[in-house]
């Protein structure tokens, strides 16, 4: 009960201003208070709410949507979580990520009951490529809720390329981390079955955080590749907790790569390994 009202108390001040942190201990609706990155925890709360209704309906009226491993989330600390998952859609897995995340808040971990909208939780980022979140009116606005935007170094405007890697991509994940709960998608794309990028590998050594392993199913079969259209309605959604586990801080970073892309379940099955195998022989 302590930890659940410590979830509704002022978020500790960022600086060393007396005045400021004066501000931030009186300001209970959090007018004042902004992330790491400068956003205003005001706004993020206000695209929640107003993102939330409509998304809610989506998920868990017109879909039906099952959380398996809630209970994982009940005793996480507030800083310093490492949410990793596979990716279906851009934007309805980030979106569900943050309906689960705001009910946990409110002490429910396994169900649903929307008026966690009026006080979502507001110390959530995700990971997303620049150019996906810049690409539109509704990207703009969610990169507003907490998105830590990367430069993919592999590929741009649907092509392969070949590019210097985004050196700033660790110190915002970082900033993240330090101030609450990051999700990261480690394959980088929705395409089933693709590598782990070694930069997920790099944030699990470099920052040492609790990482909750997060298995989703169902999202490409309900929506579009951006999810924010349907394509099948009454589908089942599944988003599956594991529970959180620490790596050592001297695992080799290959052998972390293949820990995350076990525990997401993203190992290439062996009758589609063979398949690939057979396709690209015949191409050869």
């Amino acid at each position: 009960m302590l930890k659940l009202i410590r979830n509704f108390l002022p978020f500790k001040a960022i600086g060393d201003k007396p005045f400021a942190r004066m501000l931030n201990y009186l300001d209970i609706f959090g007018i004042f208070q902004v992330d790491p990155f400068g956003y205003s925890l005001l706004v993020k709360r206000i695209i929640v709410f107003v993102a939330g209704w409509p998304t809610y309906w989506r998920l868990a009226v017109a879909n039906k949507l099952t959380i398996e491993g809630g209970s994982y989330l009940k005793d996480l600390p507030n800083t310093n979580v490492l949410f990793i998952s596979n990716h279906q859609t851009y934007f309805a897995d980030v979106i569900t990520f943050y309906h689960i995340f705001s009910a946990a808040k409110w002490g429910m971990f396994n169900k649903l009951y929307p008026f966690y909208l009026f006080s979502p939780r507001a110390k959530t980022f995700y990971v997303a490529a620049r150019e996906t979140m810049k690409s539109g009116f509704l990207p703009k606005m969610f990169a507003l809720a907490g998105a830590i935007m990367v430069d993919r170094s592999w590929r741009a405007e649907g092509k392969e390329v070949q590019r210097e890697v985004d050196t700033s991509a660790g110190d915002n994940l970082k900033k993240g981390l330090n101030y609450g709960w990051v999700v990261t998608f480690p394959q980088g794309t929705t395409t089933a079955y693709a590598p782990i990028r070694k930069g997920t590998a790099h944030i699990i050594k470099d920052n040492n955080p609790v990482v909750v392993p997060v298995v989703i199913d169902g999202f490409r079969r309900a929506f579009n590749k951006t999810g924010l259209s349907y394509k099948k309605r009454n589908t089942h959604l599944k988003v599956r907790f594991k529970q959180p586990i620490y790596f050592n801080k001297d695992k080799p970073i290959e052998e972390i790569i293949k820990i995350v892309t076990h525990i997401i379940e993203q190992n290439v099955p062996e009758n589609v390994a063979e398949w690939k195998a057979e396709a690209e022989n015949n191409i050869s």
